[in-house]
């Protein structure tokens, strides 16, 4: 079930209640336009960070071999996991994710998010589950893919949230995570409808952006998701393809910028258009590849052309994209035989942060940008 601040009004009570929650706050009756001014301040009350919190947020990118796989850890250890990576490989995926939780110091996830129901982001939900504690899943509703494979691992996901905690989020929902504020972008193919707040200007970029085609596999209802963290801004799109990034950026741009962009899609070309990328802004990107999946030479070099882009990471070195289109070896978690290693980011609430490459424990601090908003 969905969990929302919804405006009730009635004989006994008339105010902001949380749905399927506990708690409610009174208030006069207003006009509409003045409720929905009231929305969005309690919304940022109760989802900005407390000013006693000092541990940082922790976010993993686990190695699941061109899946997708990250783990966001909050000051209070309440934490998030969006997608879970292959099934198969004897546990493989579900056993690095297990090992980066224990890295980590949880003992349980919160919440597991599944972007879409494509095998290489919902294929590990059984085996983890074999595996973890899960406190609720969280999805966008029902498979929209019309073909045999999303029909099968669908119904491998549906028999495991049957016996568990579930809701399904819709575009402007929110996921609550004490400390952190995670906003829906997009789900089941929509999209948030305002600007978020210091976003909506004119995006110059899309002039000169193709038209491009319709997707009807569930790549396109992928659930797209900002994570704030006071001033630090992260942002992860699963598997949205151009058409629907481009909703979100053109005309005007909804989201704003960023610190850290997790490369949507693996860095194929399908996906990253240049509209939404390069008015995204990123200090830093991320690129949850594997050696034969992703990081598309195309994908790659829009990235890597971003303005303001001060380092490009990689899951794995892009063996068929060539050395030009591959970020320096340091930045690199995973290359030639070996696999499992995992890049690690952690941000402090003033906008600073550090990414570390498990695998040879380079690590980079970004200070926060002076006069950012």
């Amino acid at each position: 079930m969905n969990k929302r601040l919804i405006w009730v009004e009635g004989d006994d009570f008339t105010g902001w209640c949380c749905s399927h929650c506990t708690w409610a706050i009174t208030a006069p009756r207003l006009e509409s336009t003045v409720a929905a001014l009231v929305f969005a301040l309690v919304t940022a009350v109760l989802s900005a960070p407390t000013a006693l919190a000092k541990t940082p947020i922790q976010i993993y990118f686990v190695d699941v071999e061109g899946g997708q796989a990250t783990l966001a850890v909050g000051p209070s250890h309440e934490s998030l996991l969006i997608d879970t990576g292959w099934p198969g490989f004897n546990g493989r995926d579900a056993e690095r994710i297990v090992r980066v939780a224990k890295a980590a110091k949880i003992k349980q996830i919160d919440y597991v998010l599944i972007t879409h129901y494509q095998r290489d982001h919902v294929g590990g939900v059984t085996q983890l589950a074999e595996r973890m504690k899960i406190g609720e899943f969280v999805d966008h509703g029902p498979n929209l893919e019309d073909s045999d494979v999303a029909r099968e691992d669908y119904a491998a996901y549906e028999k495991v949230i049957a016996k568990a905690r579930h809701m399904s989020v819709r575009a402007g929902d929110g996921i609550p995570i004490k400390d952190l504020a995670v906003r829906v972008l997009t789900a089941a193919g929509e999209r948030i409808n305002d600007p978020l707040p210091g976003a909506g200007e004119a995006n110059p970029y899309c002039d000169s952006e193709p038209d491009a085609p319709v997707d009807a596999t569930e790549n396109a209802r992928s659930i797209g998701v900002l994570i704030t963290f006071g001033r630090f801004r992260f942002i992860d799109l699963g598997d949205l393809t151009r058409k629907k990034e481009l909703e979100l950026a053109c005309v005007n741009h909804l989201v704003g910028r960023v610190d850290l962009y997790l490369v949507t899609h693996h860095g194929l070309d399908q996906s990253n258009a240049k509209a939404l990328v390069w008015a995204l802004h990123p200090r830093v990107a991320i690129m949850n590849n594997g050696p034969h999946k992703g990081g598309s030479p195309e994908a790659w070099q829009t990235v890597d052309d971003s303005p303001g882009l001060e380092d490009f990471w990689q899951l794995h070195y892009a063996e068929d994209a060539g050395k030009e289109h591959n970020t320096d070896e340091e930045f690199i978690a995973n290359s030639g035989s070996r696999d499992g290693n995992y890049i690690r980011v952690v941000a402090k609430p003033d906008g600073t942060f550090t990414v570390e490459n498990s695998r040879n424990r380079f690590r980079k601090e970004y200070k926060a940008l002076s006069g950012k908003d």
